[in-house]
């Protein structure tokens, strides 16, 4: 990795320095911020230092030099440890974590989002589209929640006021299919200024808002430094479309703009004594608030200025409001309503990105990749309760930190048995107990004076915390330590974080522990007409005298969803971006030393680099070793024969030469440099693709030949088949065929069975044969004077078969008619005599003279007509067609003779 950037850049890994000091340390930091090197690496953690700059290492060329590729192939960088995460995500199928820490302004929410947008770059190549409408909900979710969770402060032009972890759920292919996002803590956010100077003027005028964020009294305090109009203008438009691509809905979106404005009139209303009872300076304000929730307002003026409780009797009355109780109560609802805003937004999307449909026995394993993008560390000039909260959670991240990468290390190394230099760091257990301690800290102190009955002040639990945590090393006040004139008494206490001392001011601390809502507005919203609305305040449908139980207080809410995140990631594979603010001032030239120094003091950086030098880079069981690398040699491929995993991996090291840079624990392998475990990398991905197409073919062979069996045992059954059915045949021809000789149509009536396709041609021939023989049998009976009638109808059917309805077939034909006339009673005026030379037209009356003789050999054709008719043309050679009309006979009147005529010449010519 040295040889990746020139010695003028400074060293891009901290492990490489010649001595772990902490000037070495920042001297290396400067000089690669002042020459644009804003990322290093300590062995696979990141530090980023945020350059308060645009910097052109983010583009579609960095994305393809990182994608794939190993940690140390490429120079530092955001995407390096996003591709590690990624890579031990989907080759191992373990669920990997990246935590991103640093104090406020060091660029955390700007690492989080490079890192999604890489992501999203990486996976999905076959663009398919639902894996595109995950992605771009992911993508966009983070706008949505920067507009409503982040906020301008001193420090920060875009400070996080909440935390947010999100989990990416993977499929077996690697592709994102859905996600979940936890959010903690919330504070004042940026939102509404962006509505008042982002929104068109229809859109404020149907809110009953003006541009101005100073004529509402909750935007007024900062709106002189906040961001220009156009920036508040594009922003506005950015969250409107992300909104739209993640599926709000219209309607959803209106909701949301008319609770945001209900917040600002909510500020813009006063509180005055008239006499006993307290009113509301500002009707407008109640109208419209009335008009934007969808509730009356009468409902909303009495939840203003009253309190309904219960007795213990069950009794149920209506308490008046102070002044100060009013604003209390205004001020608490506010809050509410944008907490409960917040939440319910980011259900909305959760609901829509959470993957679906999920079946591990169809879709394989569902990997995860966590982002943690959370507020860093904070000392302001006045620190209250939300900055108490803000630097426990990082108390418990740096303490999560110490146990993965520092305790568990070096006792991993003791447990293995290898000998390595013990490195000293420090253990930020004992603040974490100092708060969250049950019964004995700081949150306990909090819960047991909010519970206590009776008017306990914040002076009171401060005296508390004085009296129980007096003796502890890590916590003082005024009261305490006297001579300490930087703390107030009764005011101030003090608590000595891994990150620095914190001076926190008690006032307000038991307010803000509370549930400060009264019943009142949960009641009120939860009787909106409002859908969305009335969705987000579900508590508000128990009436008064069901609400008994205390809620938990917002300290305790707070830790209890801080330790179910640290055990959420501690049970992950964890890589970390570790971020650095650079100066104050944001500028991007300047690096405050000393600002520097105790950032990498507290973050434990010096530390984490003594353990990277001292141990090992990489580590693993011998099995899984041997299982990833066995390919690599050619005594463990495919299995080895040695007497255990650990020598087969000796071997493995052996043949490769790296001997002098292992370890060998009592179950698990050391390897002490990356390009060690890079090398083997790499020779493995160049044998994967020989042994993939190995596996193949003998694969495609094994498929082969099973088809092949299976192949030859169907043509098998086939033939067999074929046969059986063909015997069948056969023997059903003969069974049903056995005695058609004594019957008197010889078979004529039987019907025939259907054969198999492949005796169709067969089974023609035989019907063939059959009809011979059965006319055979007929033919042979008839007497041979007969023939000649015979064969002259034979030759008339072939002839006038369908042409005729009648054509005398069913007479006898007498075909010699002169000798059977009646010469006493001739009437005939023409006779037609055929012979088997000539035509002869004869006269009757004149003894049969012959008229005319045509040669039989001129005859081509003969036409009859189809009716019943008598009518015959004989054409001839010459075209001296001879039309006759044949009588009917004496011998029988009605007797059609066509048929006998074409049957005879029909006969002639055919012999």
């Amino acid at each position: 990795m040295a040889e990746l950037e020139g010695f003028e850049f400074g060293k891009s890994d901290f492990v490489l320095l010649d001595e772990v000091t902490m000037e070495q340390f920042l001297e290396n930091l400067k000089l690669r911020f002042e020459k644009g090197r804003i990322y290093t690496f300590i062995g696979e953690v990141v530090v980023s230092v945020n350059p308060y700059r645009q910097m052109d290492v983010y583009g579609k060329d960095a994305i393809d030099a990182y994608r794939g590729r190993e940690l140390y192939e490429n120079p530092p960088h955001l995407y390096a440890v996003a591709d590690a995460a990624y890579k031990a995500m989907k080759r191992r199928a373990k669920d990997t974590c990246i935590v991103i820490s640093g104090e406020s302004g060091a660029g955390k929410t700007e690492a989080s989002k490079y890192i999604m947008q890489y992501i999203a770059a990486i996976t999905n190549p076959s663009q398919r589209a639902e894996v595109e409408s995950v992605k771009n909900v992911l993508l966009k979710s983070n706008c949505v929640l920067e507009a409503f969770g982040n906020a301008k402060t001193n420090r920060n032009d875009n400070s996080s006021r909440f935390g947010k972890y999100m989990d990416i759920n993977f499929n077996f292919n690697g592709d994102p299919t859905g996600g979940h996002i936890n959010n903690y803590l919330l504070e004042k956010v940026g939102i509404i200024a962006q509505l008042l100077r982002g929104g068109s003027d229809e859109l404020l005028k149907s809110l009953h808002l003006s541009k101005d964020p100073t004529d509402y009294t909750y935007t007024s305090p900062g709106a002189s430094v906040s961001t220009s109009s156009s920036d508040d203008r594009s922003c506005h438009r950015a969250v409107m479309g992300a909104l739209k691509v993640i599926g709000f809905s219209e309607e959803e979106v209106s909701s949301v703009y008319k609770i945001l404005s209900t917040i600002l009139h909510l500020g813009n209303l006063h509180f005055e004594t008239d006499g006993e009872s307290v009113q509301v300076v500002g009707g407008d304000s109640v109208r419209h608030i009335s008009e934007l929730t969808d509730t009356e307002p009468e409902s909303v003026n009495k939840a203003l200025l009253y309190r309904t409780v219960a007795t213990g009797g069950g009794e149920v009355i209506e308490k008046g409001h102070s002044e100060q109780e009013a604003s209390y109560g205004r001020d608490a609802f506010a809050k509410a309503l944008y907490e409960r805003l917040f939440a319910w937004i980011v259900g909305r999307i959760n609901s829509v990105i959470e993957v679906k449909n999920y079946n591990p026995a169809l879709h394989g394993k569902n990997t995860v990749i966590g982002v943690l993008d959370i507020y860093g560390f904070e000392i302001f000039d006045n620190n209250s309760f939300e900055q108490f909260c803000i630097n426990y959670c990082n108390e418990k991240l740096q303490q999560l930190f110490i146990e993965l990468i520092l305790r568990q290390e070096q006792e991993e190394y003791h447990r293995e048995g290898i000998t390595w230099q013990h490195i000293d760091y420090f253990n930020n257990q004992i603040i974490v107990d100092l708060v969250e301690q049950p019964h004995k800290g700081i949150i306990s102190i909090l819960d047991e004076a909010c519970l206590t009955a009776g008017k306990v002040t914040d002076t009171v639990c401060l005296d508390s915390m004085n009296h129980k945590l007096g003796q502890h090393p890590h916590y003082t006040s005024r009261k305490l330590n006297p001579t300490d004139k930087s703390m107030e008494f009764h005011r101030h206490f003090r608590i000595r974080h891994y990150a620095g001392d914190v001076t926190y001011s008690v006032e307000g601390f038991l307010d803000k522990n509370k549930d400060p809502l009264f019943q009142d507005f949960k009641r009120l919203m939860y009787n909106s007409s409002d859908p969305v609305l009335k969705e987000m305040w579900p508590d508000g449908q128990l009436s008064i005298t069901e609400v008994t139980k205390r809620p938990l207080t917002a300290a305790t809410l707070f830790k209890n969803s801080i330790i179910a995140l640290v055990d959420k990631l501690a049970c992950k594979e964890p890589y970390y971006v570790r971020c650095i603010k650079p100066n104050e001032v944001k500028s991007p030239m300047l690096f405050d030393d000393a600002r520097c120094r105790h950032q990498v003091a507290y973050l434990g950086l010096l530390e984490n680099v003594r353990v990277r030098r001292a141990g090992f880079a990489y580590r693993q069981p011998y099995e899984r070793f041997l299982q990833r690398y066995k390919m690599t040699c050619e005594y463990t491929w495919p299995n080895h024969l040695m007497s255990s995993d650990r020598e087969a991996v000796e071997a493995i090291v052996v043949q490769h030469g790296f001997e002098g840079d292992v370890a060998y624990g009592h179950t698990k392998l050391f390897v002490r440099t990356p390009r060690s475990l890079f090398t083997l990398e790499q020779e493995r991905a160049a044998l994967i693709p020989i042994l993939v197409l190995f596996l193949q073919k003998v694969w495609r062979g094994a498929l082969a030949r099973m088809r092949c069996r299976q192949m030859r045992a169907i043509y098998k059954v086939m033939g067999c088949y074929k046969r059986y059915k063909v015997k069948a045949h056969f023997w059903e021809v003969e069974r049903r065929f056995a005695s058609v000789r004594n019957m008197t149509d010889y078979g004529k009536s039987v019907e025939w069975p259907t054969p198999p396709a492949a005796l169709m041609q067969f089974h023609k021939i035989t019907q063939h044969l059959h009809r011979r023989w059965r006319a055979r049998q007929i033919v042979k009976n008839i007497p041979p004077s007969d023939m000649a009638e015979v064969r002259a109808k034979v030759a008339a059917l072939g002839a006038l078969s369908g042409e005729r309805l009648d054509w005398g077939f069913n007479r006898a034909w007498e075909r010699d008619y002169l000798a059977n006339l009646n010469w006493f009673n001739n009437t005939k005026d023409r006779a037609l005599l055929i012979t088997d030379k000539h035509i002869y037209r004869l006269e009757p009356k004149k003894h049969f003279k012959v008229q005319k003789r045509i040669p039989i050999e001129t005859v081509t054709s003969l036409s009859v007509s189809s009716g019943t008719d008598q009518m015959v043309v004989l054409h001839t050679v010459s075209q001296e067609d001879v039309l006759v009309y044949l009588q009917s006979g004496q011998l029988g009147p009605k007797q059609d003779r066509v048929g006998e005529l074409v049957g005879t010449l029909c006969d002639h010519f055919t012999r």
